[in-house]
């Protein structure tokens, strides 16, 4: 990975594109679950704080990079951080309440899945900042000027990743791979949308198996999806489905296929990763801090876009094993750079057939 600060000067230039509850709030802040908290200063006084979705900080990839960004933020920029788990659904409006309510002065939820509650929330606290990854403010029917969206354009590098999954898929015989996504949701189909358009601009005719396991948590779940795909021919197994998806991948790895990982660079769990589509949530969480303590770089009521120009997502390390040819290297650049210039634009949905 780029170093942060590398990051962030690039980051900073090219991100910023436009894109009756009170009662309940009060009586529910009380359940809240704090799993870490601290401060790089004695004398800071500047509060952030992050509400974990169900896959909760230990799930090895899209909650606890978001956490990793928020001790870098604590660290670097000295203020007070405080990291709140959410173990199911009815966790996530108490969470951020109590966060508001205790005087933290940015809040940031982390995902999709907290955007009705982000929404409530920031109603009842207009005075308090407010960030959400994975979700555009756009979305939001209020229209609050006090929420920041951060958004991730991974059908951009899925699509490369789609590109070289069916290369490697046709190499082995059969243009057949899959991806097993958690729930139906716009930041899981972002990801489904560019691999299959990737693999199928690459390898015409390849076949992309898609499925849902319903559930972000269960690998047993996610591995039973991945085992029929397999089972159906699939050579290349993509699993974006936070851990949850680590039982695709072990599935892949059992039947002696190839996996890619996702959000973070999942290559340390074994040379059968051939690849993964990473996903700088540690990056998001840092530069909303960053911007929202120093009042110049906060867009309340905009997006900040996360994508390859700016290295918002990228590619992990591809594994050595797959001994990948020049000419799909070649062309998968020169397909990022079509991408980078807007020439080309890969799919937000997945389409049919």
């Amino acid at each position: 990975m780029k170093g942060l600060e590398e990051e962030e000067n690039l980051l900073s230039t090219k991100r910023l594109l436009p894109l009756g509850l009170a009662g309940l709030v009060a009586v529910l802040c009380t359940a809240v679950g704090f799993v870490s908290s601290g401060t790089a200063a004695t004398q800071a006084t500047y509060k952030a704080g992050l509400v974990s979705d169900v896959g909760r900080f230990n799930d090895k990839g899209f909650n606890q990079f978001q956490l990793v960004g928020l001790k870098r933020a604590a660290r670097q920029l000295k203020v007070q951080y405080r990291a709140v788990e959410s173990r199911s659904a009815g966790d996530y409006l108490p969470n951020m309440a109590s966060l508001a309510r205790s005087g933290f002065n940015i809040v940031i939820s982390a995902g999709f899945l907290l955007a009705d509650a982000t929404e409530s929330v920031a109603q009842q606290f207009p005075n308090t900042k407010f960030a959400i990854t994975d979700y555009s403010v756009a979305n939001f029917k209020s229209h609050p000027a006090n929420i920041e969206g951060l958004t991730y354009a991974t059908q951009q590098n899925s699509y490369l990743i789609g590109c070289i999954a069916a290369h490697v898929a046709q190499s082995r015989g059969k243009k057949n791979i899959s991806v097993v996504g958690g729930v139906k949701i716009p930041p899981v189909d972002t990801f489904l949308a560019g691999y299959k358009a990737g693999a199928q601009r690459c390898v015409p005719g390849t076949t992309v198996q898609i499925g849902y396991s319903q559930d972000f948590i269960d690998q047993a779940k996610c591995k039973s999806v991945a085992q029929n795909q397999l089972d159906a021919g699939s050579q290349v197994v993509f699993g974006v489905a936070g851990p949850c998806g680590l039982g695709a991948l072990d599935a892949a790895k059992g039947a002696g296929r190839w996996a890619v990982g996702v959000d973070v660079d999942q290559s340390y769990l074994g040379p059968h990763i051939l690849t993964s589509a990473v996903k700088r949530v540690d990056t998001g969480i840092y530069l909303a801090v960053k911007g929202a303590k120093s009042g110049k770089g906060y867009r309340g009521g905009k997006d900040l876009v996360f994508n390859l120009k700016n290295g918002g997502v990228s590619l992990g390390k591809f594994s050595k094993r797959a001994k990948l040819k020049k000419a799909w290297m070649t062309q998968m650049n020169t397909l990022k750079k079509q991408i980078i210039s807007g020439k080309l634009k890969p799919p937000l949905t997945v389409s049919g057939g």
